[in-house]
């Protein structure tokens, strides 16, 4: 029918109103989907990588501080630093993965050998100065603490632990939004999270969507459109039918069954379906 004469006669196409974080999205054909919390999660990711860095160089630099008191240079204080970085990133990822004490010993031996290593390497080849009589090079003398395996050892375990705990309050503190999508029914507007909806029902003029719980919600938004919005995590099974795949199992090659519900495949579907869902039979 004619839009313009539609609008003659007082009458509009009824669009349906589908919204995300953080406000309402006017959709009428075109599905936008879940951008915001696309975006909620990359926010999310770049918090926890950026904060991981912060707390590095923090420690960087009060270790550098410690440092300078043996008569370091502030740029090779913060040289020195930097090697307890990668050591104790390898004592935090592979201490969890020892199985038994003594690899845990062992490992540890290693560590501490690796970092006497590399400091007496910075001490005899990188910073040299020219002897007395003009002839020849020394290398800078080690002062005893930076060999002591009880110091380098408690940096070793400080550095780890904390950078442990410092991920895990970031994780928690920065931790993406579960995905949910609010939408009008019956005038009302409803949020609901992704993982609690059962599955998505077409009749005709209007879809029912149906929840973990048993609620469900009518809405005017064709099915195709549900398609879009909800993205990969459902699946389209039929014609009428659109079911999130992680509450889905196939129980027959003709039947879904979501929860306590069976529903129906239809041909069309039927290869897609037994490719995604796990068989029940």
């Amino acid at each position: 029918m004619n839009f313009g004469l539609m609008q003659r006669y007082g009458k509009t196409f009824e669009t349906t109103k589908v919204k995300t974080f953080p406000g309402p999205v006017k959709t009428h054909y075109r599905a936008f989907g879940l951008a915001e919390t696309a975006k909620n999660t990359y926010f999310c990711v770049q918090m926890r990588f950026v904060l991981r860095i912060a707390y590095w160089l923090l420690a960087i630099a009060l270790l550098a501080a410690i440092l300078t008191s043996l008569d370091y240079t502030l740029a090779q204080a913060f040289l020195i630093g930097l090697i307890f970085c990668p050591c104790a990133l390898a004592l935090e990822f592979l201490m969890p993965r020892a199985r038994k004490p003594m690899d845990k010993v062992y490992l540890s031996l290693a560590m501490l050998v690796g970092v006497i290593l590399i400091i007496l390497i910075l001490h005899q080849l990188v910073w040299t100065s020219i002897t007395q009589n003009g002839f020849g090079r020394q290398g800078k003398a080690v002062p005893p603490m930076l060999i002591n395996p009880a110091f380098l050892g408690l940096i070793l375990t400080a550095l780890a632990i904390g950078d442990s705990y410092w991920a895990r309050w970031t994780n928690n503190r920065f931790k993406p939004k579960d995905p949910s999508i609010t939408f009008f029914s019956e005038r009302k507007s409803v949020t609901l999270k992704l993982a609690d909806i059962a599955y998505v029902e077409s009749n005709d003029t209007e879809v029912r969507l149906v929840t973990v719980s048993g609620d469900s919600y009518r809405n005017k938004t064709g099915i195709g459109q549900w398609e879009n919005l909800l993205g990969n995590s459902f699946l389209r099974i039929h014609r009428s039918y659109l079911v999130n795949a992680a509450l889905s199992r196939l129980s027959t090659p003709e039947t879904v069954t979501v929860g306590q519900t069976e529903l129906p495949v239809s041909r069309k579907y039927k290869d897609s379906v037994k490719a995604a869902l796990p068989l029940s039979f």
